[in-house]
């Protein structure tokens, strides 16, 4: 596809960030391209080129068709209910936080539009081109993690339905090698062979199972909403019997939608991995407007419906979508449902927690790793960790995950307000590859103290308020305080008054699809 040529002009006219030096398709390079750093540069690290860039408005929606309706998020709003929150403070929960995401999103998004860059070189600009390995390591960590967990959970689906197609294979269901039974074993190395061959196809296959997979999940999960709305006469429970009032029900519509954001707090920080190759500002935008703040109210929707038709019928709370597939009174049905539910999975983990780490890796040895050699390694030490021992302890959660996820916000202050206050979004493309004392972004032996000395201490900040019980009433907003915290302490830190400069890196970028 070409590069929207008019949407460019449109967006220089009205005055948006954009690079001094315009690239125009057809444009010769009149200067030689700049040396670049073998420790710094490969094919998949290098900027996309403008030309030919994929992913359009719809491609981004389905990242979000995919990813809000997980079952995760699915039992996290449902939870709000066991809270005491009525269907209208479940939404309004929701709505606060897709809000706030969306702005979020759009400045994240627009940083890998203009620059082309993935998420561990737009690190350099503010950590410096070595520093980078730090918040790259921590995004990479976490999703590595998360990668094998979700596959796990996908896996304990698969099995399910391959008991329920084949009542035979349930002696195969009954032993344990290592936590998990020979089918359980079977299932968990058959989604993860799955998941390798797509990723091993690079970027643009996985926005092609994105944008089939989004509408399969959107169908089967607005089917099961009516599904469930016809058998309570579509009239549900609004709340549950002692519903919260007063100061305490807004602190946790509030708290809600803190965490709904902090639950994107991975993807506010690598947003730039998938719009690196966005057609243009506008795609986006639209795309991230229709898959946040209106796909989200269609999931509130969902929530709604699910668990307040579930309360009206028998009184109880449903914990997760899985709860009322089971239900479902037919094998052929649910086999179907089943499988929606794996295609789902299998797209969450893709976007959220498979992509990240591969470009971290890729960062760390790019000598030695591509994209698609990153991709194996990620997925080999996904599949060695166990993950299911992980997911079994809440120690690894709570303690690990949920403390490498507060350092999240911190990041995310950092690295967004020195690209947008302290450069006003000027970079030097081409100097994001150089190696050498003289380069834009190699500070002091490759590392920028100054971010270094900002995350320090809001990172420990963000980790008290997560994980100290003393600090238990604050805890749902320890990724908004963690972020606030590394915004002010760089914006103290930064250098002042520095000329920066603005340029493209057309002559070392490559093509979307190389």
């Amino acid at each position: 596809m070409a590069t929207d040529e008019t949407a460019l002009s449109r967006e220089r006219a009205a005055g948006r960030p954009e690079f001094d030096h315009v690239y125009s398709p057809g444009t010769v390079q009149t200067e030689p391209p700049p040396i670049t750093s073998d420790r710094l540069y490969n094919v998949d690290l290098a900027p996309t080129r403008r030309e030919g860039r994929t992913w359009n408005a719809y491609s981004i929606f389905t990242l979000w068709a995919n990813d809000v309706h997980s079952l995760g998020n699915y039992s996290f709003a449902i939870g709000l209910f066991a809270l005491g929150l009525g269907a209208w403070q479940v939404l309004t929960a929701l709505g606060v936080g897709a809000l706030l995401l969306f702005f979020l999103l759009c400045l994240s998004g627009f940083m890998g539009y203009k620059t082309g860059v993935p998420y561990p070189v737009m690190s350099r600009i503010s950590f410096g081109v070595h520093g980078a390995q730090l918040p790259a390591a921590v995004r990479g960590i976490v999703a590595i993690a998360w990668f094998g967990i979700q596959t796990y959970l996908a896996s304990v689906v698969l099995r399910v339905m391959l008991i329920a197609l084949w009542p035979g294979l349930a002696p195969l269901d009954s032993n344990d090698v290592l936590g998990l039974s020979t089918l359980g074993w079977i299932s968990f190395v058959a989604l993860w062979i799955i998941q390798v061959i797509i990723v091993c196809y690079g970027m643009e296959m996985i926005r092609r199972y994105e944008a089939m997979a989004g509408p399969i999940i959107l169908v089967t999960f607005v089917a099961l909403a009516v599904w469930m709305l016809w058998r309570v006469d579509f009239s549900i429970a609004w709340a549950t019997e002692n519903p919260l009032t007063g100061w305490e029900m807004w602190v946790h519509i509030l708290g809600g939608g803190a965490l709904w954001v902090s639950i994107y707090g991975t993807f506010v920080l690598n947003f730039c991995d998938f719009t690196r190759s966005a057609t243009s500002r506008g795609a986006i935008v639209k795309g991230n407007f229709w898959g946040i703040p209106i796909n989200m109210l269609l999931f509130g929707l969902i929530v709604v419906s699910l668990a307040g038709a579930q309360l009206k019928l028998d009184g109880t709370i449903i914990t997760a979508p899985a709860d009322i597939v089971q239900t479902i009174p037919s094998v052929p049905l649910i086999v179907l449902a089943s499988l929606a539910l794996l295609i789902l999975t299998v797209a969450v983990n893709l976007m959220a927690n498979f992509v990240a780490p591969t470009y971290a890796l890729t960062n760390m040895f790019p000598k030695a790793l591509n994209f698609q050699k990153a991709a194996i390694v990620s997925a080999v030490i996904g599949l060695i960790i166990l993950p299911w021992n992980l997911y079994n302890s809440p120690v690894v959660i709570v303690y690990f995950l949920g403390g490498l996820g507060a350092l999240l916000g911190p990041l995310f202050g950092i690295i967004m307000v020195d690209y947008w206050i302290i450069r006003r979004s000027k970079v030097n493309v081409p100097q994001l590859y150089i190696d050498t004392n003289d380069g834009a972004y190699y500070y002091r032996k490759g590392v920028n103290p100054r971010a270094i000395a900002a995350f320090i201490p809001s990172s420990l900040a963000s980790l008290a308020v997560a994980l100290l019980p003393f600090f238990a009433g604050a805890s749902e907003f320890s990724w908004f305080i963690g972020a606030a915290l590394g915004a002010i302490c760089y914006l103290i830190t930064a250098k002042k008054r520095v000329e920066y400069t603005d340029q493209h890196g057309e002559a070392i970028a490559v093509a979307t699809t190389h």
